[in-house]
């Protein structure tokens, strides 16, 4: 026997019954409760802050060491080992270190410690790399091979020098370093 329902044509069907979705229901209430606890967190850490700051370092004034036996070998630099003079000898300013080396001969070693003992503070050699381009309400527009800059009295210049004066000669306006060079327009 088979079991039929028969439907009147006056009988319209009933409410159809949705399966019950229990997995949406689980996703919803997760997405609240994630919603919640990232609401209420910045408010926990607020009023706990010491439990998520940064912990500052304890010192102590003593500390205690490892009771292990000394060792044997010490290697020591031998710059650190004095020397067993007199005493007599004056203490150098030159750091006693050779880092590198330079081949002299005989002309140039001569010449280049006078040159060094006469003025330590002096400019590299040459004219200066810059030109005078234009002078204006004191100040002076000048050029080299990196831009050109606006300078005044008391200004740097490209060679280490200073803007002594700008100073009109012959008609032309020149500027006089702190070397005492002149450039010209």
């Amino acid at each position: 026997m088979t079991d039929t329902i028969d439907l009147d044509d006056d009988e319209a069907p009933g409410p159809v019954a949705k399966p019950k979705r229990s997995g949406d229901r689980v996703f919803a209430v997760a997405g609240f409760l994630l919603a919640t606890a990232a609401a209420f967190f910045p408010w926990y850490v607020f009023f706990h802050q010491e439990s998520f700051g940064i912990a500052p370092m304890g010192y102590t004034e003593t500390r205690d060491l490892p009771e292990t036996p000394a060792r044997a070998v010490v290697s020591v630099s031998p710059l650190a080992i004095p020397d067993e003079d007199d005493g007599s000898a004056p203490a150098s300013a030159f750091d006693p270190i050779i880092t590198a080396t330079v081949p002299e001969s005989d002309d140039q070693a001569s010449g280049a410690s006078m040159a060094l003992t006469e003025n330590p503070n002096q400019s590299f050699p040459g004219k200066p790399q810059y030109r005078l381009l234009h002078v204006a309400n004191g100040r002076a527009l000048i050029e080299d091979k990196s831009g050109m800059y606006v300078v005044r009295i008391g200004s740097v210049l490209p060679d280490n020098s200073r803007l002594a004066t700008l100073e009109q000669r012959d008609g032309k306006w020149v500027i006089v370093t702190s070397n005492g060079e002149v450039i010209t327009r």
